[in-house]
Order: structure tokens, then sequence, then C-alpha cells
């Protein structure tokens, strides 16, 4: 028997005709990749988990293999993924948790900053220690995985719903964030899941069951289509840092790539992320992202997610029984199984998990009551204590969400020191993003909804708030200590009281708002994706109501990206704009700090905002014209700045901009080109792999497949058992299965040039340059500034590349008349591109010029070097 296929790639080229084959001619074609490499193969770190990994699996049985390798349903378990579980030697299942930013559906635990708050800290030990205190916390409640951190999507569009969970619209930027928080989060013992693996640019037609009601000639989620060069340059770049720092799972995501499914798109599992990037651990599904079985193996998935095939909670998946069948018929090599397993147990191994140590989890994602069902999805079986209510807050914790909601504020404008407030004896506040949401913090499902101050988006990214501290009672709480009359009026369309009342007071602020989150949930209109860049709620109209009554207003835009700001921000009683990033639950605090001058505003826009919305390189498809929408990232790798860069495009402002309440000198620079490091422009030739290590073993008789009489059989629970007709009917026979023409299981016994280690070949990591620059703090408080490098790289016939690209960021704190210093390490990979025809990343020769400032467009010290 076998298992049922669809959209099996019908061409299978091994790496020597991919090399041959692979030009920007395929641009929207994915090529195929097989046989997925084996893990364990390359040398580092990651050996003694493999070693352990090894001899947990070569002891279980084909069924047991199985059950790591799927997820036994949706509300099948206590948590969001549930592996099954190994009672024979006491091995639980494995809890899988959203989500980036914090634990989704319990109490007692923290929303932290999102990652675009994150991101324009421009902090590189609030990034790591924001996933340490995360990791304390998922552990604590007995998560073995958190389902983050996000670094997809990359902002190419800037109303892209969920822009926000990732870390800014710069590769290099979303790498060190990415890199720093796979860091923490491992450090305290949990896996970190680099997700959305790869080219999730938008919620519209990310899946064709979300979107097919609405669009009935709809056929299959959108394909994003990409050149090589900026699917890596721009959009693989990221995780290639979180694989370097050692993350232990990757999410596969939801839409095509070069019109094939992401989840089983050989070339990008197989290819560059198994091969060129040797990533070691497991590749997960997201939720219901596995459109097929056998094909989706072979093409380099590992463990199917929460475990249902094609329709939620339907009991019936891709894997389990099937995947059972599939080795059992010889569709599915045994190897592979083998292989599937051992990545997920060398993740395992990897962090440090113990079963006898590792905690259960004491939650119920279903329930807040004290006691439910333990399998809540089936609607029968026990029911017992589901939640203990563990609260894992941490000194850490309170310490890191305070931190990054006060340093990632932008303040944008700041006419003649509007900013800090100082003696104001009456003071208005305006918007409903001032107050509380009037259902409370956690009054609308996975935060769908946009009525009250905005800490984070929606969607699957979310936790429940433990409590959300609002600007209006931060403030309030200010007022009554400096003696200052606070008005308000939160209602957004009451314009005439609004006047009326901006007209008698000292200093009116406006609170603004602009919301987005995932594509199952539509708000106000808005299905994951922003409509457009406006403020919502008709916040243009607010401002300008305020503004045209009173001579010093100050806009705080509470907003998940970029917006449209010029109906009024060149108003000339708009004298001040600050940007909150969806900081988390202390967002109040961190607004309220930089409007009162208690720390000095150091956050950098980890985004560019133009002039005019039509000035950005891409924007949201939001029709449907032909079946499988197509999207074509034809602006290649100019992306955000890069894009106003090559066009000469004047922004509103610029990505990395950020005003302080001091000021400061760059000075200082000085630019060393290492010697002794090998320069050439091709990098060495990557080691070969060790030698494909076979557990020993064969596939049992259909027999042993059986559902035994002994055990409960749970309505919807996935088991990978087989009924007993269906163990009658197998017979192994491999030849059997239409394997692509060219299909081999022979494993390479070399890496790509691109690849060799965690992260791609060794070489791309080696230090070649050395860049040095102060800052002086000569203004007259102390306040932290972040030092930005950009490179400019040397001219290369046939080859585009950006005017410059970051490059490197340090943020250094400075006291008046204090100096502070900053070393930077460019890297071969930096300064390098990849070359399309060689499939290698190549070192231009030629000079080099870096740049020192303050953003991408204030750049005030240049330097150069030479290959």
């Amino acid at each position: 028997m076998k298992i049922r296929t669809s959209l099996l790639t019908a061409v299978v080229l091994v790496n020597a005709v991919l090399a041959a084959s692979s030009t920007d001619e395929d641009y929207g074609y994915s090529l195929p990749v097989y046989p997925s490499p084996m893990g364990g193969r390359i040398s580092g770190d990651w050996s003694d988990a493999y070693t352990k990994a090894r001899a947990f699996v070569s002891q279980l049985t084909l069924l047991e293999k199985v059950n790591l390798t799927t997820g036994t349903g949706w509300e099948m378990g206590r948590c969001v993924g549930n592996t099954g579980e190994i009672p024979r030697i006491g091995f639980p299942s494995l809890c899988l948790q959203d989500s980036p930013l914090g634990i989704r559906f319990t109490d007692l635990n923290s929303v932290f900053p999102a990652g675009l708050a994150t991101a324009a800290t421009f902090n590189k030990n609030l990034m790591y220690l924001r996933g340490k205190a995360m990791g304390m916390e998922f552990k604590g409640k007995g998560i073995n995985a958190i389902l983050g951190p996000c670094m997809g999507p990359i902002g190419r569009a800037p109303e892209g719903g969920r822009n926000w969970e990732a870390f800014g619209a710069d590769p290099y930027l979303q790498g060190v964030a990415s890199y720093e928080s796979v860091l923490g989060i491992q450090e305290e013992g949990v896996i970190a899941t680099a997700k959305h693996y790869l080219l999730n640019e938008q919620e519209h037609f990310r899946q064709y069951a979300e979107w097919v009601g609405l669009y009935t000639n709809l056929s299959a989620p959108y394909s994003a289509n990409v050149d090589e060069r900026a699917l890596r340059e721009i959009y693989a770049w990221p995780f290639a840092d979180a694989i370097r720092a050692g993350a232990a799972s990757i999410m596969c995501s939801y839409n095509q790539a070069n019109n094939s499914q992401a989840c089983q798109n050989s070339y990008l599992l197989n290819g560059i992320l198994k091969d060129e990037l040797g990533f070691q651990g497991f590749v997960m599904s997201d939720w219901l992202g596995q459109r097929s079985g056998v094909a989706s193996v072979l093409a380099g998935l590992d463990m199917t997610m929460p475990g249902d095939g094609l329709v939620w909670s339907d009991g019936v998946s891709l894997l389990g029984s099937n995947l059972t069948t599939a080795v059992l018929n010889g569709s599915v090599p045994l190897w592979r199984l083998d292989d599937m397993a051992t990545r997920i147990m060398a993740a395992y191994y990897k962090v440090g998990q113990n079963p006898l140590t590792y905690p259960e989890p004491n939650f119920s994602s279903w329930t807040l009551s004290d006691y439910g069902l333990e399998i809540a999805g089936s609607l029968e079986g026990p029911t017992g204590l589901v939640n203990k209510h563990v609260d894992v807050r941490t000194a850490l914790s309170r310490q890191v969400t305070r931190q990054i909601a006060q340093e990632s504020m932008v303040l944008v404008k700041n006419t003649n020191n509007a900013l800090p407030l100082n003696n104001v004896r009456r003071l208005g506040l305006f918007g409903s993003a001032a107050g509380p949401p009037p259902l409370g913090p956690n009054g609308c499902s996975d935060r769908g909804c946009d009525n009250g101050t905005l800490g984070i988006g929606w969607g699957s990214g979310t936790a429940n708030y433990p409590y959300l501290l609002t600007p209006l009672e931060v403030i309030n709480a200010m007022a009554i200590v400096q003696g200052t009359s606070v008005q308000y009026n939160l209602d957004d369309y009451d314009l005439d009281n609004v006047a009326t009342l901006a007209g008698v007071v000292d200093t009116a602020i406006v609170f603004i708002t602009a919301d987005s989150g995932e594509g199952y949930l539509d708000v106000e209109g808005n299905i994951g994706d922003r409509n457009n860049l406006s403020a919502w709620h008709g916040g243009d109209n607010l401002v300008t109501a305020v503004a045209s009554e009173n001579s010093n207003t100050i806009v705080v835009v509470e907003s998940v990206g970029g917006i449209d700001l010029e109906a009024w921000i060149e108003h000339v009683n708009v004298t001040a704009v600050l940007f909150s990033l969806v900081p988390g639950q202390d967002v109040g605090v961190g607004i309220a700090d930089i409007l009162y001058g208690t720390v000095s505003p150091s956050g950098k826009l980890p985004f560019t905002i133009a002039k005019k919305t039509s000035d950005y390189p891409a924007t949201v498809i939001y029709d449907v014209i032909e079946p499988v929408p197509q999207i074509n990232f034809s602006e290649s790798i100019f992306v955000d700045y890069r894009h106003f860069d090559k066009y000469d495009i004047e922004p509103r402002y610029e990505f990395g901009f950020g005003l302080s309440y001091t000021t400061f000198q760059i000075s200082g620079l000085s630019v060393t080109r290492l010697n002794g490091v090998v320069d050439s422009e091709v990098p060495p030739e990557p080691p070969s792999y060790s030698s494909p290590l076979y557990l020993n073993g064969s596939v049992p008789s259909p027999s042993s497949a059986i559902y035994p009489g002994d055990i409960p059989r749970y309505s919807h629970y996935i088991y990978p058992y087989i009924e007993k007709d269906i163990a009658e009917s197998i017979t192994y026979n491999p030849d059997d299965y239409p394997y692509p023409e060219g299909y081999s299981d022979i494993q390479p016994s070399k890496p790509s040039p691109a690849g060799g280690a965690s992260g791609g070949n060794p070489a791309l990591w080696d230090v070649l340059v050395q860049v040095k620059a102060s800052i002086t703090n000569n203004g007259t408080t102390g306040g932290s500034e972040v030092l930005q490098l950009y490179v400019s790289y040397p001219a290369v016939d046939g080859v585009d590349f950006p005017v410059r690209a970051l490059r490197g960021f340090e943020k250094l704190s400075a006291s008046p008349g204090e100096t502070s210093t900053a070393n930077f390490d460019l890297l071969r990979r930096d300064l390098s591109y990849y070359d399309v025809a060689s499939r290698n990343w190549l070192l231009p020769r030629g000079t080099y010029t870096v740049s020192i400032g303050t953003s991408s467009r204030n750049l005030v010290e240049a330097g150069t070097f030479s290959f």
C-alpha cells in the first residue's frame, strides 16, 4: 500500500546537476535537492548531542520513532503542540508552545516586548537577556520548545501583518537579534525554534483554507518568487545567524516559495537549510503547514505539527499512521525516519534536557480553570488538575521588560526641546490609546482588537498580560508628584470636545495607533495585514483637531510599524513625535519615562518611514487574480533603506534614525585589515562530511504496527498504529513507489561550497577587518547612542550592490563629557555576495568604504580598505 502524496516534485537533481542548473532563470521555480542530508556529519558542538541521540533512537521501535515525529493533534495535550510519548522507556511527550514574546494561553507569565521593539533598542545585551528571561519562564511552565524567535517576515511590505513579531527590515539587524535570542533561550535549557522559514512576508493568501471562502478561485497558498541572491542575502541571512548560535529547531512556513510548498520544498530544506547552512536540529511544520506526506519527509521535514493533516482537529495525520505505513512499504527509507527521530533527540540533548529532571507541563492551553480534561480536544478521557498556576516571572523578567520598553522608544521629532516635559501645569491627554482596553488587557482572544493602549499585535504570537500599564495611569502618577493637572478625552471621534479641551491646556499629548497580526483574525476589516499605512480610528483627524488648538502638541504613535505621517508631521504646532513599537506589558512606563525625561530616548527606527507610501519597494498583495497568487520579489536585495538609497528617494525618517535628549560627537575611526587570514575571492573549500552512521535495524513486520487491544482510543487523537486490514495489505517494495527520476538514497560525501558548518562555510565567519570608533557626550545629560557601521562595496561587473549595507552596531552609554568606544569585527560573510553561477560567497576585489554614523543617512566618519 502506498501513502497518497500530492505535489511531489517530478524531477530530482543531485548537487552536481543543481550546480549546473542554478541560475537566475530559475526565478519562480524551486529546484529539487535530494536526498535529505543526515544530521551529525559535521564537526562542532553537536557531536555529543548526536552520540546521545543515536544511542536513544537505536533502542526505539518503528512506532516509537513515528511518535517522536508526529503531534498528537490540536488540543490533544496540554500545549499547542505535543508529540507522542514513549511509555515503554518513560519518555514523555514533548511540549511545544507559543509565542515569541511570552507563553501563550497561560497566566502568571510576562508579556515581553515584541521583536520589533527589541530590535529598536539596537542593544545586543538586551536581546540576549530577553531570550534568557523568556527561557526561564518557559522552562518554569514545563515547556520543551518555545515557538520563537521570529526572524521572518523581514518586512519587505510595510503593511505585513506579522512584521512586528520579527526584528526589523534589515537582515543584519535581524540576524544579530536572532543570534542573541537563541543563545539566551537555549542557555536556559529550552529549545529555540527559528521561524518562519521562509519568505512568509504577508498574511493574505498564506493558507488556502483561510481564504478560499472569500476567493473561490484560490487553489493554493501564494508563491513568494525570489532570486538566489535575495534568498540568501536577505531572507535566509538571519536564519544562518540563528543556526550559528545553535538553534535546535526551525519552523517551515505556510506559503509556497518559488512555487513549491515551503514545508516540502527540498531546495529550501535539504539544499539550503541542511546542506548550505549546516542545520543540525529538526524542521517542524507550522501548524497545518504540511501539505503532503512522503513528499514532505523526503524533502526534509522532520516533525509535523500539531499532528492533524489538512484539516484542524480531524485526527487524520499526514504522518502518524501514514508514516508508519510509508516506512513499512518502503516509500520512506528507514534511514530517513531514523534521521528525523535522531535530529529531534539531538536537539533535546543539545540544550541539556533530561526526562528525569526537566519539569512537566503544569498548565493547560485550553482552560484557565484548575481542573479539566487531560485531552481537551477529544471531549472524553480522564480529567484532573491541569493548571497549577505557577508564577514563572523573575526579577530578570521585570528588569528586561521595563528596560526594553524604555530603550525601544524612538523619538523622531522634538522641536525646540518640547520634550522632556518640564513643569507642565495643565496637561491634556487625547485618544483611546492612552487608556485601558474597555474589556481589560486580555478581553479579546489572542489580542484581536484595537481599543486601548497597544502593547502587542494580535495572533498566535501573543500571550496573556499579567498587567498592562497604560500611559494614562503612569502619567497620572507622575503628575501627582509634580503637581500637574491632568485632563483627558479618550474618545477618538469626539473631535469638537477634544478641540475644546486642547485649547485650555498648556501641553497636549495625542495617542494614536496602528495594529496588525495574524491572518486568522479580522480586526476592524484588517485580515492580518494592515489595509493601509494610515493611523487607525481617524488618528490623523484627532491629531489635527488637537494641533489646531494647542501650540505644544506631542504625538505618541503606538504602532506595529511605520505609518503615514504626512497629514500633520509638518504642522507648526506638532512639536514632538514619539514611536512606541509594541513594547509589551510596560508600554505605559516606557512612554512616560521618555516623556518626562526619566531616561533619555535611545531607540532607533528598525525600518524606514516614507514621505509617500508609493515610495516603498513593495506592498501586500490584497487580491487574487490567479488560482495560485504569484508574489514576485522583484526588488531583489533592495528592501527598505536599500531601495530608498538605490533610487535616491528622500524618506521622512530613515532606517536607524532616532533622537536623544543629549548630543554626541563621533571620532577616532580606525579601519584595520587583518593580516594572516585567507582573503582570496573564493573561500576555502569546506571540510568533507563524516561518514553517514546508519542505525542498526530493519523494517519490521506490518503486524507489529497493528493497534494493540489494551490501549484506549480517544476520538481525534493521533496514534502511530495501523488497522489490521491495512497491515495485511502492505508489501515492502520500494520500487513500487513513483520516486522522481534520478532519486537516490546515497548521502553526499561533501557539502556544497557554501556549506560545511553550522551557519555555512566556516571561513564565512572569519574576521577580516576590525573597525574602531568613539562617541563623546558633549551635551548636558547622560544618554546612550547607537553607533552604526555601513559598508559600501567595490564595483563588480554584472553585480548590483546596495549603496550601503548595515554590517555592525553597538549601543554606547556616556555621561556628559565622557567618551565611549566601540569595536566592530567585519566577517568574510559581511563583505561577500552570493554568486549564483559558482553557488558560493565571493569576496569582491577592490576598495570598500566603511561609514560610521547614527542612522543610515547620518554618516559622519568614513574609512576604506582593499582586497
